[in-house]
């Protein structure tokens, strides 16, 4: 029970072998007991089928001589009678009379193969023309088949009638040997016979499951970006799954752009009425202008924020997004250049394998990794550094730069929405924490830590596109 337990919850592959192997087995010891069965059957009717001839032989010598002793007529033909402990007897023993005082003795008539031994069969008393079967303990330790039938003799018209019991006996092992013989080669071809159906199901099983294989695969592009939807020629028991699969991938996208759609109406109608209030309070220097301008800022900027998380939870939603990590990388360096151009930073682009993807929309990649080299380039003396590499199969960025770096005991605080570690500084306090709000949606991290310049090291853990480029 707990065998086919653990096989309901094993792989198609495993239940399908093991279902093809148990019965495979279970039909080869069923041919084996049912032909080693019948032949061992039919060995044994031409044994005792053998030995009922050679009882009809000795029935038909048997005669009384002149002394009134059985005799034979003319010898049995069968060779094996003449050697000693040939394997095959026979022996003709004398029934008491009713007015006998004393019974004659047993093999006063046998075959010269029985030597000096005589056969013991039990005191039976066959009816006329019937034969009795026997299983006796035979000479040199042998076990012997025997068949037995009684004759009666009148030898004179005026004499009295005597009757006889011929027993004929063989050897055992000539019904044994060939049965063993056949079982030893009946065995040998099924066995070549189950390795042939054995090799036969694993064949089948992986031919028939390489359709599932293939379904896989293209799982996996869809997943990694590289197919919208599933492609490919699949057997007509797999293709509803495709289809089925590939509508609501299809209906998947639909939401996601409607989301889009709906979340960019939204900041459109949020933004115009922002802007013609900052508008009308721009030009003025009072308590109210400023007070409006400053709240107005604030407003946008939490709209932007919120309006970022709901495109990217729906984007997280959406299969098949992937990101080359190295072209945006660049791209935001090149901008990030050209934003901080009055300062003399060095920003450097460490190699890193072309092939590294981000699982997820480009976007959202230029939001987290600008945020974060921004916040970089805002507190670097001279030098930025980025780098990426694949790690516990995931994609880590690394940002490091060399100005005063944050306390252990502040990094938790600053990753707080409208935090800023120094007020000296412009920005919004947004930037980290949107990194911190994005990331977990992908399931992804942000981590801060100790930069080896002299900074502060952010490190950003994102899902990896193609789990096979494993280039750190």
């Amino acid at each position: 029970m707990q065998f086919l337990a653990i096989t309901a919850r094993a792989s198609l592959r495993l239940r399908l072998l093991a279902g093809t192997l148990f019965w495979i087995a279970a039909s080869i010891a069923v041919a084996a007991w049912g032909l080693g069965g019948l032949f061992g059957e039919h060995v044994a009717k031409q044994f005792y089928g053998e030995l009922k001839t050679h009882l009809d032989q000795l029935t038909a010598h048997l005669a009384v001589g002149a002394q009134g002793q059985p005799t034979l007529s003319s010898a049995l033909s069968d060779p094996r009678l003449r050697l000693p402990y040939g394997g095959l007897y026979w022996q003709v023993d004398e029934i008491a009379q009713p007015d006998q005082v004393a019974a004659p003795a047993a093999g006063s008539l046998r075959s010269r193969s029985l030597w000096d031994s005589v056969l013991l069969v039990p005191q039976d008393a066959p009816a006329d023309g019937e034969i009795h079967q026997h299983r006796l303990a035979g000479p040199a330790d042998s076990s012997l088949g025997v068949v037995e039938r009684v004759v009666r003799i009148d030898p004179r018209p005026d004499g009295p009638e005597r009757a006889f019991r011929l027993i004929v006996a063989a050897d055992e092992r000539l019904l044994r040997e060939p049965v063993a013989a056949f079982n030893s080669a009946l065995w040998l071809a099924l066995g070549v016979l189950g390795g042939g159906l054995v090799m036969a199901a694993l064949v089948q099983v992986l031919i028939g499951l390489a359709p599932l294989r293939k379904l896989r695969a293209a799982l996996a592009r869809v997943r990694n970006g590289d197919a919208q939807s599933l492609v490919g020629d699949f057997p007509a028991e797999v293709m509803p799954l495709v289809d089925e699969f590939n509508a609501v991938l299809a209906e998947n996208a639909e939401v996601v752009g409607r989301a889009r759609t709906q979340a960019g109406n939204l900041a459109h109608a949020l933004k115009t009425p922002l802007s013609i209030l900052a508008n009308a309070a721009t030009g003025r220097d009072d308590e109210l202008a400023r007070l409006v301008v400053g709240q107005v800022d604030t407003a946008k900027r939490q709209v932007d924020y919120h309006l970022l998380r709901a495109r990217a939870a729906a984007a997280v939603r959406a299969p098949g997004a992937r990101t080359p990590l190295p072209a945006v990388l660049e791209g935001l360096l090149r901008t990030m250049r050209r934003l901080h151009a009055e300062r003399p930073l060095e920003l450097v682009l460490q190699p890193m394998s072309e092939a590294l993807s981000f699982r997820g929309e480009q976007h959202d990649l230029q939001e987290m990794l600008g945020n974060v080299i921004d916040n970089a380039c805002k507190w670097a003396s001279r030098r930025v550094e980025v780098s990426a590499c694949v790690d516990r199969g995931s994609l880590l960025i690394g940002v490091d730069d060399d100005g005063p770096g944050i306390a252990a005991a502040d990094r938790e605080a600053v990753l707080c929405r409208g935090v800023r570690a120094d007020q000296q500084v412009p920005g919004s306090g947004l930037g980290l924490a949107i990194v911190d709000d994005l990331a977990p949606l992908y399931g992804g991290e942000l981590a801060l830590a100790d930069s080896p310049l002299g900074g502060l090291r952010v490190l950003l853990r994102l899902p990896l596109a193609d789990a096979a480029a494993q280039v750190h």
